[in-house]
């Protein structure tokens, strides 16, 4: 006879009250709903119980909580990590948090100071954030750009460095990830008067660090075979930012490259967002030829402050005042094309400003899931939430263990999780209108606290600094 009956035996011989355990009580239990990990490969009905801001059971059966979100007909998934967000401040948190976003950073552009970046938003976030330090905001500094915005406009971008400059631009380089970067940030397309030969050496430094190198590169597919070769040089772990922007009509050939980069072994990855109109600032380099533009292609620019589409004149008025521009210079077949690839990870290159910005700030995520998912039925669900979750994880992870438990939906991972249905996630914000949060999101928990609950953002400000290990500067 076992223990447990001989135990029950006993019972009931002496009357006495024996009760069964009582079941472990969760801070939080989302029920009923499927539970897809990209890291597991599980796609089944499940319970989650999160207690102390972590994932501590995926059950088949009921679970008790304080709390108990009914998930039945949604999706629960790993919370989505972008990893190319601008708007890194509470507007633009409450806008891309109803889009499913648990985790943003700014890595293309990056930051000067990580450690003054860190200290301003030390007070309680909406979502977890990270920042790259930036060869751009390095550029700006050391060669005296007068731009106060995102990006420069004049010597920083245009200029070429000395030797002196240069060793000035690596020094900060590597105080940024002695101070816990996540990342470094570069932008060849801004940066006009920096050789490739810059680059290469600033890559150098990412490699001693450990740290990926996040460009926005210049020059079509020829500068994207540039660009790989000077990290492979460097034997720096490289990442294209918005690979359907940068590459356009040859994205084909952008894709191509990096599958053929991967195959030959190196660390080349990329990112994708699903709009065929790109922002950017209307005084920035890339724009310092548009004088020899022919009149039609001023129509394609739209002054995001006013909505209006732009002429040569007004263009020329626009760009004295600044401000930021959308750029409606590509087609849907190009945007899909980059969507659909399995190379792309999933990121919106989003900020919100007074009210004003691109759709993809709000609707990225959700247009992925409600388009190209359900919709077109391009992409099976589990790819797209690895895409959205898992690669952007692994990305950073080697730099940044704190996203090992991240981008998974699995017992001990942080509990980061976003619930949609499948049945109605779709993005809502337009180019006219890029506040209009997505549909189809119900719940969103950050480190186990509720965020956005029945599609609101709640006053819960759970979201977590995410940084690398700091130390000493390196030589």
């Amino acid at each position: 006879m076992t223990r447990r009956f001989l135990s029950a035996l006993a019972c009931l011989l002496v009357g006495a009250a024996c009760s069964r355990p009582a079941s472990p009580t969760y801070d939080l239990v989302i029920a009923n709903g499927r539970v897809i990990d990209p890291a597991s490969g599980l796609d089944a009905p499940r319970h989650v119980g999160v207690r102390g801001g972590r994932i501590e059971a995926l059950s088949e059966t009921p679970l008790t909580g304080t709390r108990v979100i009914d998930a039945k007909g949604h999706v629960v998934a790993p919370g989505f990590i972008d990893l190319h967000e601008h708007g890194q401040q509470e507007e633009s948190y409450r806008m891309m948090v109803r889009d499913g976003v648990t985790s943003a950073f700014e890595l293309e552009v990056g930051t000067g100071d990580v450690a003054a970046w860190y200290a301003e938003r030390a007070n309680r976030q909406i979502v977890n954030h990270g920042v790259a330090i930036g060869h751009i905001k390095a550029r700006m500094k050391v060669l005296g750009d007068p731009s106060t915005s995102l990006l420069p406009k004049g010597i920083g971008g245009s200029g070429t460095a000395t030797e002196a400059q240069l060793a000035e631009m690596e020094a900060m380089l590597r105080k940024g990830l002695a101070e816990g970067a996540v990342a470094m940030g570069f932008g060849s397309a801004y940066t006009p008067g920096a050789p490739i030969a810059e680059f290469e050496r600033m890559f150098r430094v990412a490699a001693q660090g450990g740290a990926s190198a996040h460009i926005h590169m210049r020059g079509g597919l020829a500068g994207l075979h540039e660009t790989i070769a000077a990290a492979k040089a460097a034997g720096a772990k490289l990442h294209v930012v918005h690979v359907n922007s940068s590459a356009a009509d040859e994205i084909e050939g952008f894709l191509t490259a990096i599958a053929a980069a991967q195959t030959a072994g190196q660390d080349v990855t990329t990112e994708a967002y699903p709009y065929g109109a790109g922002m950017t600032e209307i005084a920035s380099a890339i724009f310092d030829d548009w004088e020899t533009w022919p009149d039609e292609k001023f129509g394609q620019h739209q002054l995001v402050s006013t909505g209006e589409r732009l002429t040569r004149a007004t263009f020329a008025t626009a760009r004295k005042a600044g401000g930021t521009i959308i750029i409606h210079a590509r087609s849907e077949a190009q945007t899909r094309t980059a969507i659909v690839s399995p190379l792309t990870m999933v990121a919106s290159d989003g900020f919100i400003e007074h009210g004003k910005g691109h759709p993809r700030t709000s609707g990225t995520y959700a247009k992925v899931l409600g388009r190209f998912v359900r919709d077109e039925r391009a992409i099976p669900l589990m790819d797209a939430l690895r895409r959205m979750t898992l690669l952007p994880a692994q990305r950073l992870e080697a730099r940044v263990p704190a996203m090992k438990t991240k981008g998974r939906l699995s017992v001990g991972a942080d509990a980061d999780i976003t619930v949609f249905d499948p049945a109605t996630v779709i993005d809502r914000a337009t180019y006219e209108d890029a506040s209009i949060p997505s549909a189809g999101i119900p719940w969103v928990i950050v480190n186990g606290e509720v965020v956005v609950d029945r599609g609101e953002v709640t006053a819960a400000r759970p979201g977590r600094a995410i940084r690398a290990p700091q130390s000493a500067p390196g030589p």
